[in-house]
C-alpha cells in the first residue's frame, strides 16, 4: 500500500489532484520498466529452454501485452492510499482501473492462443507434412475469452455481481443463438472436419457449387480459403462443408498413384477379322509375342498363359486391345501393384464409334508428369492404329470423305 505525504498546508483538492497524478506517473515508470525487463530476460531464457511451452509462454507478443497490465495494477494498488479523494471518486477509479486489468488479461490470454496456433502452424512445417488446423479452436477461444471479459468488465463497471450479468444474458439466449448462429454452425462443423480428419491444410478439394477448385491454404473458424488453379481465392463457409458435398484428393495424393481413364473412339468401319497373313504380321509384334496364337486364336492378356478364351479368327480390335494391355504392362511409369487396377476394355458402340477404354494408375501424382505420361501412352496407340488397320472415329463431315485405314500402315514397332 502506497504512503502519501504531501504538505498538510495544501487545499485537498490540489492534495488529491496532485497524488493522482503522481499515481498515473508512477503507473505509467511502472509499465515501461516492467515491458523493458520482460523483453530483454525473458527471450534469453526462451531461446536457452528451446522448449515448445517456452517458445509459447515467452513470446514477444505475450510479454508485451502481459507488460500492458501492469499501470492497471499499480492503480488499483495505489487509488485507496490518495489522499482527499472522495469515495464515490475512489470506487470509480478503482472499478476503471479492474475493468482495464480484465481488458489487458484477456489480451495476453489471446496472444498466448495465438502463439499457440504459429508454434503448431511451425512444428507442422518442420515436419513437411500435411497439418490439421487448430486455427478455429483458437479463434473460438478467443470469441469466449473476450465475451466473458465484456460480462466482468461490464459488472465492474456498474459495481454488480457478474452472476446478475449471465442470468439476464440466459433470458436472452434466443436472441444470442440467433446473433451467433453462423459461429455455432462453423465450430461444429469444423470440430466434425477435425475430428473425422475430413479436411486439413493442403488438401486439394473441388467445390463447383462454389467455384472452389485448388489447395486448402486456411482453416479458420468462419471460413475456409481454397487457392484455385488460376490463383484465385474462393471463401467458402465452413459449415457448407458438412452441409454440401466436396472432392477431396487427399487420397489419390497418399496412394501414390492417379487414374488414367480415357477411351479411343475406334471407326466402327475399319474393324474386321483378320487374315492369316494379317495375323502373321502382327504376331512379329514383339508385345504381341504369347498372345496371338500360331492357330489364329487370341489369349486374353489378363488370362493365365496358355488359356485361350478366342479361338479362330480374331479382330483386329481385339489384337489391339492385347497390344494396349501389354504396352502398359510394360511401361515403367504404370502401377502393377494389386490395388492399382489395370484395365483395357471395349466399351457399348456408339454414334462416335467403338469406345476402347483405358483404366490405370501412373506411378506419380505431379500433375504435370502425370499428363506427360498420359500424352505419350495415347500418341503411342494412336500411332499404332493403322498398323492394326483401325483408325479413330471421325465425323465425315470434318474430313474427306471415308476412307478405310489400309493395313500396316504405321512404321514397325
Amino acid at each position: 500500500m502506497l504512503n502519501w505525504s504531501l504538505p498538510s498546508d495544501w487545499d485537498p483538492v490540489m492534495q488529491a489532484l496532485v497524488a493522482l497524478c503522481a499515481l498515473v506517473l508512477l503507473a505509467r515508470s511502472a509499465g515501461f520498466v516492467v515491458q523493458w525487463l520482460l523483453l530483454r530476460i525473458l527471450p534469453r531464457m526462451r531461446r536457452s529452454l528451446d522448449m515448445e511451452w517456452a517458445q509459447i509462454l515467452l513470446h514477444d507478443s505475450v510479454l508485451r501485452r502481459l507488460a500492458k497490465a501492469v499501470p492497471s495494477l499499480v492503480m488499483q494498488s495505489g487509488i485507496q492510499a490518495v489522499p482527499h479523494l472522495q469515495p464515490q471518486w475512489a470506487t470509480l477509479l478503482l472499478n476503471l482501473a479492474i475493468a482495464c486489468t480484465i481488458y489487458h488479461l484477456a489480451r495476453v490470454i489471446s496472444a498466448l492462443l495465438n502463439a499457440m496456433n504459429e508454434a503448431h502452424e511451425l512444428k507442422e512445417e518442420r515436419k513437411a507434412t500435411q497439418t490439421h488446423s487448430i486455427k478455429s479452436y483458437v479463434q473460438l477461444g478467443k470469441l469466449l475469452v473476450f465475451l466473458l471479459a465484456i460480462v466482468l468488465i461490464v459488472a465492474t463497471l456498474v459495481d454488480r455481481s457478474p452472476l446478475l450479468l449471465l442470468s439476464g444474458l440466459g433470458a436472452a439466449s434466443a436472441v444470442l443463438m440467433l446473433i451467433f448462429k453462423d459461429t455455432i454452425m462453423s465450430f461444429v462443423a469444423g470440430v466434425q472436419l477435425g475430428s473425422n480428419d475430413m479436411l486439413r491444410v493442403g488438401d486439394w478439394i473441388e467445390m463447383p457449387q462454389v467455384g472452389a477448385d485448388g489447395f486448402v491454404i486456411d482453416i479458420a473458424l468462419h471460413t475456409v480459403k481454397v487457392q484455385n488453379w488460376d490463383k484465385t481465392i474462393t471463401t467458402i463457409p465452413t459449415w457448407r462443408l458438412m452441409s454440401d458435398s466436396y472432392k477431396n484428393w487427399r487420397g489419390m495424393f497418399e496412394s501414390g498413384g492417379r487414374r488414367i481413364r480415357r477411351s479411343l473412339h475406334i471407326d466402327a468401319h475399319t474393324i474386321r477379322l483378320l487374315t492369316p497373313e494379317q495375323h502373321g504380321k502382327l504376331s512379329s509384334i514383339d508385345l504381341l509375342k504369347g498372345y496371338l496364337t500360331q492357330d489364329g486364336g487370341l489369349r486374353a492378356p489378363e488370362a493365365p498363359a496358355g488359356a485361350e478364351v478366342q479361338a479362330g479368327q480374331v479382330s483386329n480390335l481385339a489384337a489391339f486391345k492385347a497390344y494396349a494391355y501389354a504396352y502398359l504392362v510394360r511401361h515403367p511409369h504404370i502401377h502393377k501393384t494389386p490395388n492399382m487396377f489395370l484395365l483395357v476394355r471395349t466399351m457399348e458402340p456408339s454414334p462416335m464409334g467403338v469406345p476402347l477404354e483405358l483404366f490405370c494408375y501412373t506411378s506419380t501424382t505431379v500433375w504435370v508428369e502425370y499428363e506427360a505420361i498420359q500424352g505419350a501412352i495415347f500418341d503411342h496407340l494412336i500411332g499404332m492404329l493403322p498398323r492394326f488397320g483401325l483408325s479413330l472415329y471421325q465425323r465425315s463431315s470434318d474430313h474427306v470423305p471415308h476412307r478405310q485405314a489400309r493395313f500396316g500402315e504405321a512404321g514397325e514397332d
